[in-house]
């Protein structure tokens, strides 16, 4: 079910989502970087072990929340989705097309795709950290043998070649995160009273164990996005408190350096996304948790205070972007704008097409209702989306909208169409008539990408 909540935020300039209680409850805010502008983006929906997760294209969070509940929540519209109910402190994972989540429930690694909202399992037991590779036709993940050691594997989406990468003797393995160029893997073990930072190849299953801390006690890796250094906090002690160094250090762990500190026992860090400064929490005073949000430039090793208030338990700065070359279609006759594929082509005046999708134009006449109309489209007597269908209502450029997804059993030929109905501000005349709603047809893997640009010609 999705809950529409009011507002938007312009992404690009970079944001923070972190989890904070500083409104009364947890929830998770987002502080823009340019601008300092502050805002809560949930109402009473997360709890103390929330953790922000972005998509690669910054339009979505899941994080897990209140009950347990794992939540989407859609930046630019603030629609939220509740998809499933799981173990707090379980890793959510975005695919590379920003589409589809992984996560492991009851020994079984769920895929869920967020716009059809429809899941499937690869049964695994024990796993745990489940991850895309940057190809998105791999997961890596992390479960026992059969001498209760932890192992680390990769396999295939649709549950084939599976395949065991290390050859651990030594007990349990934690915290596992690949590379974002899917070469390596960290881990830390044994456990957390001593917590070690490995690295992993893929290919190989060479390992090597980075120096960490003086005390062994290195909490939260995170790789930067060239996939070279991974930044940590180590725990320190310094008569009467413990502190933490936040340190970074190469894959291959030759470069140790120590960038800043917290006074926290330990914090998540987070790199920003051109790899020149990291995100941590500070302001910990005895027991407490982490009160401060602080960035450091790591070349000046300067530290930069952004703001406080209630207690900070999670950070993640938002992605950068890397969209696909596009060309931008624009018509007079239906009054929309819109990206597409640079590689598409026209075959007629309202349909593109390529190698990989394709979209088409329409208008239609119907109810004030939205509702009536999505359905009307949806449920067609000839079931060119199939016989059950999802319907998403949401908003487009402050406009009644819905998203069509086919269920899967469409006919074939209808190549995977999605739909997008969006009211027109005003009426628009074509022809000889006038129509209220404008209609995008457009494969299932782009109608959210195109349709979610759109923009109305005044």
């Amino acid at each position: 079910m999705w809950v529409m909540q009011a507002g938007s935020q312009d992404i690009e300039k970079g944001w923070i989502a972190y989890t904070s209680n500083r409104g009364g409850s947890y929830d998770i805010w987002l502080y823009q970087l340019n601008g300092g502008l502050n805002s809560r983006i949930t109402d009473g929906m997360g709890m103390e072990f929330s953790v922000p997760y972005w998509a690669p294209d910054n339009s979505k969070i899941a994080f897990i929340g209140v009950n347990n509940v794992v939540f989407v929540l859609d930046i630019a519209t603030r629609a939220i989705a509740r998809i499933d109910q799981i173990e707090p402190y379980t890793l959510l994972d975005w695919s590379p097309d920003s589409r589809s989540l992984v996560y492991v429930k009851n020994g079984r690694i769920m895929i869920y795709d967020t716009f059809t909202h429809r899941s499937y399992f690869l049964l695994e037991v024990g796993a745990r950290d489940a991850q895309w590779f940057p190809s998105g036709k791999e997961l890596i993940f992390a479960a026992p043998d059969i001498n209760g050691n932890t192992q680390i594997y990769r396999i295939r989406t649709d549950g084939s070649n599976r395949r065991q990468i290390t050859r651990n003797t030594g007990g349990p393995l934690h915290q596992l995160r690949i590379s974002p160029d899917g070469k390596f893997a960290l881990y830390t073990f044994p456990g957390a009273s001593i917590s070690l930072i490995s690295v992993v190849n893929l290919e190989t299953g060479a390992t090597n164990t980075l120096a960490g801390g003086s005390l062994s006690k290195n909490y939260f890796p995170a790789w930067s996005p060239d996939s070279q250094n991974i930044a940590y906090s180590a725990t320190e002690f310094k008569e009467p408190t413990y502190y933490s160094h936040i340190q970074i250090d190469s894959f291959m762990g030759n470069h140790q350096r120590t960038i800043t500190i917290s006074n926290c026992f330990s914090t998540p860090v987070d790199w920003s996304p051109d790899g020149k400064k990291i995100a941590y929490l500070s302001g910990c005073t005895n027991a407490e948790r982490a009160s401060q949000l602080w960035i450091v430039d790591i070349s000046e090793q300067r530290p930069v205070y952004l703001l406080n208030g209630g207690q900070m338990t999670a950070l993640q700065w938002s992605p950068k972007i890397r969209r696909p070359p596009h060309y931008t279609f624009t018509s007079f006759i239906y009054m929309v704008s819109f990206p597409y594929p640079a590689n598409w082509s026209q075959v007629s005046e309202e349909r593109y097409e390529g190698p990989d999708g394709f979209f088409q134009v329409s208008a239609i006449s119907g109810s004030e209702d939205i509702s009536d109309v999505c359905s009307s489209e949806a449920y067609h007597p000839l079931m060119p989306y199939g016989s059950s269908p999802m319907v998403i209502q949401t908003s487009i450029q402050h406009q009644d909208a819905c998203f069509i997804y086919p269920s899967a059993d469409q006919p074939p030929e209808m190549n995977q169409q999605a739909a997008l109905i969006v009211r027109y501000p005003r009426p628009v005349q074509i022809g000889g008539t006038y129509y209220n709603y404008f209609i995008l047809y457009a494969d299932v893997n782009h109608i959210r990408s195109i349709g979610g640009r759109l923009t109305f010609i005044q």
